[in-house]
């Protein structure tokens, strides 16, 4: 048991294999907006994560993180509205409502967005890279807010989704079952990423980035390939919602989603691979439980999360390891003789 505390690894896979019995037991419990709820937080935990990479692993203080989750939604939105149009996006780029389709295409939509923004704001630092990065999210949320042809500020609606290898995904088990599966996949990537050579150089960046770059690692390089990796995951999370709600709005790349996916990852614990995902439960149901209560739900949200953070050291996961007799490790740093060669990669411009 002991063991099982201290394998991250282990809790992640047990976590998994009892989330994937909600669907069966919400029936029996006469709770059936349960499945909706924990789709949402499936939902959520693979943005969560995706936020993770860049913030609790490279360290760096993205505020504009939901322009990605809005763009992976944006491009299932409108794909759907050229689909039910007939007319190609672009005049050659034909729509559809296949999420083997749309799926693929808002991950590429967001990591293209992530790249195009990365390679401007990983340029400067500290408070500068935050200010950009919400600038450039909320220059996306204007954006949306004027295209008329697509819903403007009230968004576009997605009514016929088609089915997926046989599967319906306007029922709400079989949707929480892909999302659940496709969080499996990200959280294994994410895991696998951590603990590579790539996750270390990360580690390293994230505690001393001039100290990486005199030895001979080009950090921008890493910070930029982190970078559209998590812009990656957070528009298959956008793509999701979408086919969750069925409706995409610029609200959805708003700053202050952004804040919800950072309090998040702050919330489960950074640089941790279950705390995005814990994080992201418990700031959901959260929401969810208090509004039922209250119009005023934030007024108490806050003051518990606040105390949260205050007294539970490295998150909610910090705490759990430290319940368990295992203080939280800090990121791994790079040692020197793991380094990559300093021909492995192209010559690409650093800033420290």
């Amino acid at each position: 048991m002991r063991n099982l505390l201290r394998d991250e690894r282990a809790w992640v896979v047990a976590l998994l294999a009892l989330a994937a019995f909600i669907p069966v037991l919400a029936p029996m419990l006469d709770s059936p907006a349960t499945v909706g709820l924990a789709t949402r937080i499936v939902i959520y935990a693979i943005a969560a994560s995706s936020l993770n990479l860049i913030l609790g692993h490279a360290g760096l203080v993205s505020f504009g993180h939901a322009a990605y989750f809005g763009l992976g939604g944006y491009a299932v939105g409108i794909l759907y509205a050229h689909y039910g149009s007939g007319e190609p996006f672009l005049g050659f780029i034909p729509g559809s409502n296949s999420l083997l389709v749309t799926l693929p295409a808002a991950i590429l939509v967001g990591g293209i967005g992530a790249a195009i923004i990365g390679a401007l704001s990983l340029r400067t630092a500290g408070v500068q890279f935050i200010m950009i990065t919400l600038a450039f999210a909320q220059m996306l949320y204007f954006l949306f807010v004027s295209l008329k042809a697509y819903g403007g500020d009230d968004g576009l609606a997605i009514r016929r989704v088609a089915p997926v290898l046989g599967m319906n995904l306007r029922d709400a088990a079989t949707l929480f079952w892909l999302c659940l599966g496709l969080l499996a996949v990200w959280l294994f990537l994410m895991d696998r990423i951590a603990r590579s050579r790539f996750g270390r150089v990360l580690a390293g960046v994230r505690q001393g980035e001039r100290r990486m770059a005199a030895l001979g690692v080009r950090t921008y390089f890493y910070k930029l390939v982190a970078f559209v990796i998590a812009g990656m995951g957070a528009a298959m999370a956008g793509a999701l919602m979408v086919n969750y709600l069925r409706f995409v709005s610029p609200d959805m790349m708003a700053w202050t989603k952004s804040g919800e996916l950072m309090i998040m990852v702050i919330l489960g614990g950074l640089g941790t691979l279950l705390g995005p995902v814990i994080g992201a439960g418990v700031l959901v149901a959260l929401e969810y439980t208090l509004s039922g209560i209250t119009e005023h739900w934030q007024f108490i949200e806050g003051p518990i999360l606040l105390l949260v953070v205050l007294f539970a050291r490295g998150g909610l996961m910090g705490a759990v390891r430290q319940l368990a007799g295992r203080r939280a490790p800090a990121p791994e740093a790079v040692p020197a003789g793991e380094l990559p060669p300093r021909d492995a990669l192209p010559e690409t411009a650093t800033h420290g």
